[in-house]
C-alpha cells in the first residue's frame, strides 16, 4: 500500500503555475482543463488544524490533469526533476499505458516537465518517453537526459508565473498530424 504524508507535495511549484496558466486559459476560452485529484483514504488527522498528516493511495492516478483545447482532448501529467535527467522512477507504468491509449482514442497526450535546477519546461511527447522506457528495461540508462528533450518543444514562462505550454502544445499536434 502506497502512504502519503506531508512531505509528499513534489512538484507542488510547477502544479500551482499550471493552475495559474489553466485559470488564464480558461478566462481567455482558449483551453478548458481541470486539475485530477488522487483519491486517498486518510489514515491520521490533526483535528486542531483539519489537515490530513498520513493517509494512503486509494488507486493509482493516471494523469494530473485532463481537458480540452479548441475541441481536441488533452490529457497530461506534469514532472518536476532538481537534477539534468527525468528519472523514469518518477513515471509509473500505469500512466504511460493510459496516455498511449488517450491518444489512440484520437485524444493528446504528453508530459510537462520542468527542470528547477535549470528552470526550464518542456513537453514530452509520449512516444519520446517510451524509447527511453523501453531502453530502460533492455538495460540501458533509468533516465531521459537533458539533451533528448526538443528545443522546439521548450515552454516559455512569463515574469508572471505562466507557463505557456499551449505554443509546444500546438507544435506537438502539428508533428503528430503530419506522421
Amino acid at each position: 500500500m502506497t502512504y502519503w504524508n506531508t512531505r509528499g507535495l513534489r512538484g507542488s511549484v510547477l502544479e500551482e503555475r499550471i493552475n495559474f496558466t489553466n485559470d488564464y486559459y480558461r478566462k481567455a476560452q482558449l483551453a478548458l482543463f481541470q486539475k485530477i485529484p488522487t483519491p486517498i483514504t486518510p489514515v491520521q488527522v490533526d483535528h486542531k488544524s483539519h489537515t490530513i498528516t498520513l493517509a494512503y493511495f486509494d488507486q493509482n492516478s493516471t494523469v494530473d490533469y485532463i481537458g480540452v483545447v479548441q475541441g481536441i482532448a488533452v490529457c497530461f501529467d506534469a514532472k518536476e526533476t532538481a537534477q539534468k535527467s527525468l528519472p523514469l522512477q518518477n513515471i509509473h507504468e500505469h500512466q504511460m499505458l493510459f496516455m498511449e491509449a488517450f491518444q489512440k482514442q484520437k485524444g493528446l497526450a504528453f508530459f510537462l516537465v520542468y527542470f528547477s535546477v535549470l528552470d526550464e519546461y518542456f513537453l514530452l511527447p509520449i512516444s519520446t518517453l517510451r524509447q527511453y522506457w523501453d531502453a530502460a528495461h533492455n538495460g540501458a540508462r533509468k533516465s531521459i537526459p537533458y539533451a533528448a528533450f526538443e528545443k522546439r518543444y521548450q515552454i516559455r514562462q512569463d515574469k508572471n508565473g505562466m507557463v505557456h505550454y499551449l505554443e509546444a502544445v500546438s507544435l506537438y499536434l502539428e508533428d503528430l498530424e503530419r506522421h
